[in-house]
């Protein structure tokens, strides 16, 4: 008898916020009780099991902070030998560069989202253009400079 085997899937979890930490979110996943498996990482976390177990943990994660928590797909799972440093030989795997300069991008992008849900930026745009005045953009630098 052939077994007929879920689809799994890894997915990454990238944590950029100053609530949540990679361990809790880890701790909040083993409470669930998900069959899935998650490694933690220096950014959050990898997680990988059958789709519909991945996908509701990877949302039930994402409501902690959700301006501030991301997720990615991960073509391997965790640990696979196509790209495990252990079975390489050392150095980053394939794909770390990246990854890292994106996650230096997520305060900006978690702290436009926040600003988005609280409509502080949402401004009308009128149809002629204006010159800004240079008291105006002294203000804006100052505002920008004492964040």
């Amino acid at each position: 008898m052939t077994e007929i085997k879920k689809e799994e899937i890894t997915k990454y979890i990238v944590i950029s916020s100053d609530k949540v930490l990679p361990a809790d979110a880890a701790m909040k996943i083993y409470e669930s009780e998900f069959p899935v498996t998650v490694k933690e990482t220096c950014f959050g976390l990898i997680v990988t099991g059958p789709k519909e177990d991945v996908t509701a943990v990877v949302e039930k994660i994402r409501q902690l902070d959700k301006n501030h928590i991301f997720i990615k797909d991960r073509g391997f799972p965790a640990g696979d030998e196509r790209r495990c440093r252990a079975s390489r030989g050392g150095g980053p795997r394939p794909g770390f560069h990246f990854l890292r300069e994106e996650v230096q991008m997520l305060p900006a992008i978690g702290a436009a989202l926040d600003e988005l849900e609280a409509n502080e930026s949402v401004k009308k745009k009128s149809g002629e253009k204006c010159r800004l005045k240079v008291s105006d953009l002294e203000k804006i630098i100052e505002a920008e400079l004492s964040r």
